[in-house]
């Protein structure tokens, strides 16, 4: 599997080949005597990927409504009559739409069955895949695939320069999305393969952090986990030609531009407007930097000489360039206004909230930025009490 992705990924230009690594001099695995091959892969933050794609909505005109649920969906007169509600204010809305796009992920089946009381073509079953967050393993940049007992795969990646996540594991899932968590089996999983690799052992204390998420996909009957597939799959059906519903089952995020572009090929027999794809070529907001992540930090630090290196690297990260709005015209750390804790100043707060949808707590230290995991308690409440006076005051403006 690694001589395949080798081959698979190394064929883009941006990166030399890489040689055949002997792990026997590694001071960190346990391995009495082993060589593979090392190969260039790209690691990005999910959450701000799904966020860039937000804002280039709005850079094309185009609306987004955060915390806003659909309620149902039904087709009258050629048309999608579309019933969604505020889940803050209970204020409801309801839309006209020519065509309709059930992307709902793991609830495009209870879509169907509940907000357009239709037949799902599809069934969706949830795979669980949890990951845990430890102090750093390792010095090293290079991430580590470790080859399991039960012929998976594990992860070891650095994370946020103090910290190595570990994961991810695969199990059936069927309880609510929103309330998935890890478990002390999983735990478990995780710390006995990290484990096996690497001569400094790792204990439940150890973990600072733990995530999980489910996949969405699509049920091809497959006996384990494992097996089943993680292509994508479109359904396209309309009536009498008319008022389209595309619903998306499987799929993960790697191929979402993909999925994209294929989507609106199945849409194009009813928009004469669709053009050819654009998206290969597109700078998503954030994005247009010269350089790479390093170069831009350093260039925040020679026009903004007052920030740490600390701050400029995690500006970097996370906003890119849209790290001069977050910046604007301070020239010292005083014009950033109240530091919260870890240097995570009001200036970066107002951003989010006026350019990231940002309305409550946990969007703001965990959803947009991974401030939670330095941020006391204390700190946490002096968050809330800034957002409970300042959030509803501003527009999004990321349209300019």
């Amino acid at each position: 599997m690694v001589c395949l992705c080798t081959i698979t990924w190394e064929n883009a230009p941006v990166y030399p080949a890489q040689p055949v690594c002997d792990l026997a001099q590694s001071r960190y695995l346990n391995l009495k005597s082993c060589a593979v091959f090392e190969y260039s892969d790209c690691w990005v933050d999910d959450a701000r990927l799904v966020l860039a794609n937000a804002q280039m909505v709005v850079r094309k005109g185009g609306e987004v409504r955060t915390r806003t649920r659909a309620i149902s969906a039904r087709r009258e007169n050629g048309l999608w009559i579309v019933e969604a509600e505020d889940i803050d204010s209970g204020e409801k809305f309801t839309w006209q739409a020519r065509g309709l796009v059930n992307a709902t992920g793991p609830w495009v089946k209870h879509f169907f069955d509940e907000g357009m009381h239709l037949r799902s073509p599809y069934g969706i079953r949830l795979i669980k895949g949890s990951h845990i967050v430890v102090p750093r393993v390792h010095t090293q940049k290079q991430a580590y695939i470790l080859q399991n007992e039960d012929k998976r795969i594990v992860f070891v990646i650095p994370w946020m320069d103090e910290f190595s996540i570990i994961g991810t594991t695969d199990v059936e899932y069927n309880g609510d999305p929103q309330k998935v968590a890890i478990d002390e089996k999983e735990i478990s999983y995780l710390l006995n393969a990290y484990n096996a690799h690497f001569k400094k052992t790792l204990s439940r204390d150890d973990i600072v952090w733990t995530y999980s998420g489910v996949r969405p996909l699509c049920d091809d009957e497959s006996d384990s986990p494992q097996a089943i597939t993680r292509d994508y799959t479109l359904d396209i059906h309309d009536e009498n030609g008319q008022a389209p519903l595309l619903s998306v089952f499987g799929g993960k995020l790697t191929t979402y531009r993909k999925l994209a572009e294929h989507a609106l090929e199945k849409l194009t027999p009813y928009y004469k407007g669709i053009g050819p794809a654009w998206t290969k070529t597109a700078v998503l907001p954030g994005g247009e930097i010269d350089g790479d992540r390093d170069d831009y930090a350093a260039k925040l630090r020679r026009r903004f000489a007052f920030i740490s290196e600390s701050m400029a690297r995690h500006y970097a990260r996370t906003y890119g360039s849209n790290s001069e709005w977050v910046l604007g015209e301070a020239t010292s750390l005083a014009d950033l206004g109240e530091d919260f804790g870890h240097e995570f100043y009001e200036a970066e707060l107002k951003y989010l909230v006026e350019h990231e949808w940002v309305r409550s707590l946990d969007d703001a230290i965990w959803r947009r930025t991974k401030q939670g995991m330095w941020l006391s308690a204390g700190q946490q409440a002096r968050i809330s009490e800034w957002l409970a006076q300042h959030v509803g005051k501003s527009e999004l403006s990321l349209a300019s």
